[in-house]
């Protein structure tokens, strides 16, 4: 018989605090960013869009956490897996939900096991990305 230890599953209000630090980073770059922050099983936890925003922040910020959530990797990562002849270069349209394979998104881990994933949509990718690693990096 194998045990498994339990890992706490990411909460709210590490979801909201993952938002502020995401936010901190972007503001200090003077960038206008949405942040949105899913659980294990791709629920959004938290959302914030800054008001100067572009509208679509909100839609890329959720779908590049859901993917980095459903494939367990940055999305920066997977950009050219979805190029023609890359690995996954028909999954963008092979499942319901879209996913976005756009840097921005990234996994959230507790103990290496998967806990969720914050997506950063607003700048240009690099920036997303670095907005969204610096909010990871904060995760106790």
């Amino acid at each position: 018989m194998s045990t498994t230890t339990a890992v706490a599953p990411l909460t709210t209000q590490e979801a909201e605090a993952l938002v502020g630090a995401a936010r901190s980073a972007a503001e200090e770059a003077g960038v206008a960013v949405a942040v949105s922050v899913v659980d294990a099983g791709g629920h959004l936890l938290a959302f914030r869009r800054d008001d100067r925003a572009v509208l679509i922040a909100g839609e890329t910020s959720t779908r590049k956490a859901f993917t980095a959530l459903q494939l367990d990797a940055p999305t920066a990562d997977l950009v050219d897996a979805v190029q023609p002849g890359g690995l996954f270069h028909t999954l963008p349209t092979a499942l319901d939900r879209p996913l976005l394979f756009i840097a921005g998104g990234i996994p959230l881990h507790r103990d290496g096991r998967l806990i969720g994933a914050i997506g950063v949509g607003g700048g240009a990718p690099e920036q997303d990305h670095g907005f969204a690693a610096a909010a990871a990096a904060s995760l106790v």
